[in-house]
């Protein structure tokens, strides 16, 4: 399940670019003091949707230890600073056995995920190991990684934090609308927000809103638009 849409400045939306369902990708990593670099070949076989908001060309990656999208800030903090993708679960796994006493994840300038099967495990493993997510100043949190803020055990967002959200759509250009409201492709998004807190009629409520804008339009969110959907500290 992937989702893709380009926003090269967080100021400036862009129209949505198609994804392939064939994505290469290079990723480099640090472990017990080794780098390594991995190309990786990534194949969609299950329908799913398409929905990313992509990075500042310019995003500096600064941190003492990298694991694919994570960057270690410190010993209790990391950040997201890529999208998601198949391998993020992992690569998760891989951070918090190195770094165990991570508390906090940082979602400063957060694109998304071309893979949301993963990204909602990715979630549900944030939320089991009780991670608080944080948006500082500024923050952006875009389409797929907005299913990651929510996941947080506590959320934090500045007040000019801004979430980007829009519908999915699959490889064969089908979005939420196009499927029964009770498929399990929009099942699963629904049942993923109660999981991570929201009450029932306002996960319904949250999955809706996304979807009233197609996938190659987006809706522009601030934090109090998301305070009325999951409780914020």
């Amino acid at each position: 399940m992937l989702r893709r849409l380009i926003l090269p400045a967080i100021a400036a939306l862009l129209a949505c670019q198609p994804l392939a369902a064939r994505e290469v990708s290079t990723r480099t990593w640090v472990e017990n003091g080794v780098t390594w670099t991995e190309t990786t070949v990534v194949e969609v076989e299950e329908p799913g949707s398409e929905r990313l908001v992509g990075l500042h060309e310019d995003l500096a990656r600064k941190g003492i230890a990298s694991f694919g999208p994570f960057e270690v800030i410190d010993g209790t903090r990391a950040a997201l600073v890529a999208e998601t993708d198949s391998y993020s679960p992992a690569d998760f796994q891989k951070m918090l056995r190195a770094y165990p006493a991570i508390r906090v994840l940082e979602m400063a300038d957060c694109p998304g995920t071309v893979d949301d099967f993963a990204n909602l495990r990715l979630g549900r493993m944030i939320r089991a190991r009780g991670i608080a997510t944080h948006v500082p100043d500024h923050g952006s949190v875009r389409s797929g990684a907005v299913e990651l803020f929510l996941a947080g055990a506590s959320r934090r967002a500045a007040p000019d934090a801004s979430f980007a959200v829009h519908s999915w759509i699959d490889e064969d250009g089908r979005e939420p609308g196009d499927f029964a409201a009770d498929a399990s492709v929009n099942k699963a998004y629904v049942d993923y927000y109660r999981e991570m807190g929201l009450a029932g009629d306002k996960a319904v409520a949250f999955y809706a809103l996304t979807n009233s804008v197609p996938n190659d339009d987006v809706l522009m969110l601030g934090t109090a638009d998301m305070a009325r959907f999951a409780a914020l500290d």
